[in-house]
């Protein structure tokens, strides 16, 4: 969208209606939608440059495509096939290699829609999925884990299956389970990779000290965790663990559950519904703080003819060059405006700068520091 139309009352309209349908259905914004701009924002960068990175000795793309929302209900209502498929498509058109899904997503429904997607390209991209939630029912709760061996293997052949694949390219451990050792689980993802069924072992909001004892029976590739401008607490132990260990980092949420596009103000509510309603930094006294966070982006990325999203995941790519951030979405346009965060360049004398900066911004709601240390 050009800068005449975003400063327009029917461009704002139209901003806001096209960022919406990201979001969940029931969603109830209080008042304005939008935060007011005291700037145009600027418009969008497009791609211009297909990036590689390592994940260990894993080449994905710089940026990767999470396919959580697509089907499962998350954060906005489950799309159909026939919509998610050309997105993905698109990805890979556009250079994206990693894709990432889990078992639990749907459940099982996202698994196929990017088994389905990308079996005409399969031996073109990098397939991650998870495993350790019960599933009964087709239901499944955060506190309801498994990782015993036998289940591992029941969820690995499940996800083959879903995949149209015979391989997994990233198989994460989605949350430890305190009730089996981390050996155990390093063990029967060793075996498997030993039969070819999968490539790379990954965890999930692991703790330093249970990356150390995963790595020691197998390499771990990657760890996936929560990273953004708004939550930063892996900052404490894992990121350093990962650098010591050549162990890369996926960030998921990277735009901070979508607080970093800049579509919320500090009026903005949510229906019981949608995911964000239970996140403690979007409650109505902390959103009204964070402002001051969304304010920062907002500035740095006009200063980088940028929107608040590239800049948001740039930064990300700024801070190591083994990180790889996987935003979600369901929209094409979406897609680009992401991807072209890779080609946003920030200097080392720019991110000093910047994170001087952040540093004078207390958050609300973010999770504390000592929670890296913990498995959660």
């Amino acid at each position: 969208m050009s800068n005449s139309l975003r400063n327009t009352k029917d461009g704002d309209k139209q901003y806001r209606s096209e960022r919406r349908d990201f979001m969940f259905a029931g969603m109830a914004l209080a008042t304005a939608a939008m935060i007011p701009q005291g700037a145009a924002a600027a418009p969008a960068r497009k791609p211009a440059t297909i990036h590689r990175r390592k994940l260990g000795s894993l080449e994905v793309s710089a940026i990767g495509l999470g396919c959580m929302s697509m089907t499962s209900g998350t954060y906005n209502p489950p799309r159909s096939k026939a919509e998610m498929i050309p997105v993905i498509r698109g990805a890979v058109e556009r250079g994206v290699t990693l894709f990432d899904t889990a078992e639990i997503y749907g459940p099982y429904t996202d698994e196929e829609l990017v088994g389905e997607a990308l079996a005409p390209v399969r031996d073109q991209v990098v397939i991650a999925t998870k495993f350790g939630f019960d599933i009964r029912d087709g239901q499944w709760s955060i506190g309801r884990r498994t990782s015993r061996p036998h289940d591992i293997r029941r969820a690995v052949e499940g996800s083959l299956k879903h995949l149209r694949t015979d391989y997994i390219d990233l198989l994460y451990q989605h949350r430890v389970d305190l009730a089996v050792p981390i050996e155990d689980v390093a063990g029967t993802v060793k075996a498997l990779i030993q039969e070819g069924k999968v490539k790379h072992f990954g965890l999930s909001e692991a703790s330093p000290a249970t990356i150390r004892r995963a790595h020691a029976v197998h390499p771990v590739t990657a760890l996936q965790s929560q990273y953004s401008l708004i939550e930063r607490v892996h900052e404490n132990g894992a990121l350093d663990t990962c650098a010591e260990l050549g162990i890369g980092f996926v960030a998921y949420c990277p735009l901070g559950r979508a607080f970093l596009t800049d579509y919320f103000n500090e009026w903005s509510r949510f229906a019981e519904a949608d995911r964000r309603s239970g996140v403690q930094f979007f409650k109505p006294e902390a959103l009204a703080a964070n402002m001051r966070l969304l304010a920062l982006v907002r500035e740095w990325a006009q200063r980088k003819g940028a929107t608040p999203a590239q800049f948001s995941l740039a930064w990300l790519l700024a801070e190591k060059p083994w990180i790889v951030p996987i935003p979600g979405t369901t929209r094409l346009h979406h897609l680009e405006e992401n991807l072209g965060a890779a080609d946003l360049k920030i200097t080392p004398g720019e991110l000093a700068e910047f994170r001087t900066a952040l540093s004078g911004i207390a958050l609300q709601g973010a999770r504390t520091s000592e929670s890296a240390l913990r498995d959660e």
